[in-house]
């Protein structure tokens, strides 16, 4: 395999250039770090992940997690990753110092967090588990939970897990059943079943520690009675030794892909002796959750781009060095073949795949300035950071999890019959990318959370916001003449989102919820196509500011495939919202008025 696997340029291109990441630490919470600083964190994550993570890429997938005798063990490498992880620093990388953090912008540690997913996802996985869950006790649990759990967890002594889903309650939440018994003392007694956790056991921890979602008997029905625990694996006793809580791995499943982190089934307290510590107050379990899950949902994100980005950069590398044919207008048998990377339509597959990750990391990392500015924003500011953060984590997530397998596709179909074959790591990524369109929400989840909850926030002040951005955007870029034309696209394409979402909204309030919901998918798909063509925008300006001033030729070509892209994008993918468009403001209730019994045969 080819040993690149992102584009350093790429991601300082877009932390300095377009983000300007420099500018938050001009705010006293980010002041003691520097572009120096953020350079040396950065090589530093490249390193680990070169060293550490991209060498048992394959051979975690080669050799996955095993089940016996009650007992899920992984590959030895993954309990060297916690521990380097926990002593580097890098599952405590954005927390505050006054918790042994290192307060890094999340914009770095995002950018890091993206460099580990390109190098190893499914290795990746099993440090943000923990920082996620740690986060929580932090946020939410009182003292005592935290002394207990979270610097084990943060020193990858511990590992960290989101225990959510149940057998018959998987995306509806309120349907879950597992119970959770007063003792009248600290803890509860849990008692139920869980399904697909991630990391949910295994032999390279001294400990789960489950972030776990359970009704307290004689809670109020549906979400409003869900509460929040810590359930570990092992529970300390009065000597301070770690004893069994009566969690027990019922069942390892066998994935399509994401092989090197189990995903485990849960018994718990099948012998009534299972504690779980409340965190925080009774029945808000789900609103704490949500912090965890919506962090996750833009970890999906960065991962789903992660995976396309290492697949992009290996499909590149062969269409260089791969011969085959010769140019159509130049069919002399006499002559050399050519690399494939000179035939157009490899060109073209090449560009897909350059417009989808990098538009998607400009995203994500556009989300991440979000989390930083509101961090340190006050009032107005930091509402308006947090509504547009809310509006934008269903298409972070989604937008990259679902075209990430399209590009990692074009990425096999350069390879040809050989992108078939594990000799290449293509057909990894293309297993691997599958599960980001389920996990952490599925896209019609996020689809009826973006139409449905986030465009309505506040009576449409998030949605409100988003155009503003936009409109911000396209206001610069024309008064550069070489993205005029774009700014007018975008424009365009703004309007014709507003549009929509005015028609769907008064078919809410004309037919219900469910006509107004139906195509909600596709609406998200619309929304994500333009939120990238929006950051591919951004992107524009800062490379003709950047053409306009003395760079070195190999950065002009740096700057030239990045016009190109963006034009691509313009060109091929931004246009793809006239279909959606025409389905979304159709008044055909097919969806709806199509009977289940019309699909027997």
């Amino acid at each position: 395999m080819a040993a690149k696997f992102f584009s350093e340029k790429n991601l300082k291109f877009l932390l300095y250039d377009v983000l300007d990441v420099e500018k938050v630490t001009q705010f006293d919470y980010y002041q003691d770090h520097n572009k120096t600083v953020f350079d040396m964190v950065i090589k530093s994550a490249d390193k680990l992940a070169k060293d550490l993570l991209w060498p048992v890429f394959e051979e975690m997938d080669r050799n996955p997690p095993t089940f016996e005798n009650g007992e899920v063990r992984v590959h030895p490498i993954v309990q060297k990753i916690l521990k380097a992880f926990g002593e580097g620093g890098w599952i405590s990388s954005t927390v505050p110092y006054d918790l042994d953090g290192e307060q890094l912008p999340h914009m770095i540690a995002d950018a890091c967090q993206f460099i580990f997913a390109a190098a190893n996802y499914p290795a990746s996985a099993f440090p943000g588990l923990s920082d996620g869950a740690a986060r929580l006790i932090e946020n939410f649990g009182n003292k005592e939970l935290y002394d207990v759990y979270v610097p084990n967890m943060r020193q990858g002594l511990w590992q960290g897990t989101m225990a959510l889903t149940e057998p018959e309650a998987g995306s509806s939440l309120a349907d879950i059943t597992i119970r959770a018994v007063s003792t009248g003392s600290e803890y509860y007694h849990i008692t139920g079943q869980k399904i697909f956790i991630s990391a949910g056991d295994h032999n390279a921890a001294e400990n789960i520690v489950h972030l776990m979602l359970a009704k307290i008997d004689g809670a109020p029905s549906g979400v409003k009675g869900i509460s929040l625990f810590v359930v570990p694996k092992k529970r300390l006793d009065k000597a301070g030794a770690l004893v069994s809580n009566d969690v027990v791995t019922s069942g390892m499943y066998h994935k399509l892909g994401y092989r090197g982190c189990p995903i485990v089934q849960l018994s718990i307290g099948d012998k009534n002796n299972c504690r779980g510590w409340l965190v925080g107050e009774p029945h808000n379990g789900l609103r704490y959750m949500f912090q965890m899950m919506n962090e996750a949902r833009i970890g999906v994100g960065l991962g789903a781009t992660a995976m396309a980005t290492a697949a992009y950069y290996a499909a590149l590398d062969y269409a260089r060095t791969r011969r085959q044919g010769r140019i159509v207008s130049r069919k002399d048998p006499a002559q050399p073949q050519v690399p494939i990377i000179e035939h157009a339509d490899v060109k073209r597959m090449l560009l897909f795949q350059r417009a989808v990750v990098e538009g998607s990391l400009a995203l994500l990392l556009q989300c991440s300035r979000f989390v930083d500015l509101q961090k340190v924003s006050q009032d107005t500011e930091k509402e308006k950071y947090s509504l547009l953060l809310d509006l934008l984590t269903p298409v972070a997530k989604t937008y990259p999890s679902e075209m990430g397998i399209q590009a990692i596709s074009q990425g096999l179909q350069c390879f040809g019959g050989s992108g078939y074959c594990d000799d290449y790591p293509l057909e990894q990524y293309y297993r691997d990318a599958r599960i980001h369109p389920i996990h952490e929400g599925t896209t019609g989840i996020h689809g009826m959370d973006l139409l449905g909850r986030k465009v309505t926030i506040q009576n449409g002040r998030a949605f409100s916001l988003f155009v503003d951005e936009l409109q911000d955007a396209i206001s610069k870029a024309r008064e550069i003449p070489a993205l005029g034309k774009y700014a007018q696209s975008l424009e365009g394409a703004l309007e014709k989102l507003q549009n929509v979402t005015h028609h769907l909204l008064s078919l809410a309030q004309a037919e219900g919820l469910e006509p107004f919901l139906a195509d909600a998918t596709l609406y998200l798909e619309m929304f994500g196509i333009i939120t990238i063509a929006w950051q591919w925008l951004l992107q524009g300006i800062s490379v003709q500011k950047a053409l306009g001033s003395d760079c070195r030729k190999s950065d002009v070509d740096f700057y030239q495939g990045k016009m190109y892209t963006l034009r691509y994008f313009f060109g091929y993918e931004l246009p793809k919202i006239k279909g959606l468009i025409e389905r979304l403001m159709d008044d055909d209730r097919l969806t709806v008025e199509m009977d289940a019994g019309f699909f027997n045969d």
